[in-house]
């Protein structure tokens, strides 16, 4: 896998946005929070993930260098806001639930949104196209071998029947 380089000023920018935010968090929660661990190594169409029992956040490094700034402003938050809510509520939230929408918008001041709009063409993998019968739909790979082997079906949220593999 090649790695992405990240410059030195936006690896600050990522640092200084995480250190504002906890310090606000630690001081209107009346705790002190450890500064959790940064690294770059999140993979595909997802901006972030936080991994609560490590206490470490993992950041897209494409989509932080496509979208630089904003990614800082609205990802790094919402990422920290999850480590925040483990800690502070326990395990046994929904992540985007209330809690974490308190933490983010009464607590770090930055808005409660669930997933990014950042353009993701430049990570986006292969798609393949099924059918059901009020729309398209495209499956991942992974989706497509999973029905392939015979593993899993899907359904369409909206009119509920089986997506079929839409062949040539």
């Amino acid at each position: 896998m090649k790695s992405t380089r990240i410059p030195i000023a936006l690896q600050q920018a990522v640092m200084r946005c995480m250190r504002e935010k906890l310090q606000l968090a630690n001081q209107k929660l009346n705790a002190s929070y450890p500064e959790p661990e940064i690294n770059y190594q999140q993979r595909g169409t997802s901006a972030g993930t936080a991994y609560l029992q490590y206490w470490q956040i993992r950041l897209n490094p494409v989509l932080l260098l496509e979208n630089q700034q904003p990614f800082v402003d609205e990802v790094v938050p919402h990422e920290l806001a999850h480590l925040l809510v483990y800690r502070h509520f326990g395990a046994a939230v929904p992540p985007h639930g209330k809690e974490w929408r308190w933490m983010m918008e009464s607590v770090l001041g930055v808005p409660a949104s669930r997933t990014h709009q950042f353009t993701v063409a430049s990570v986006q993998s292969k798609t393949y196209p099924y059918i059901c019968q009020c729309r398209d739909h495209q499956l991942t790979v992974r989706r497509h071998n999973k029905v392939m082997r015979k593993e899993a079906e899907y359904r369409c949220s909206y009119c509920k029947t089986l997506l079929r593999f839409k062949t040539g």
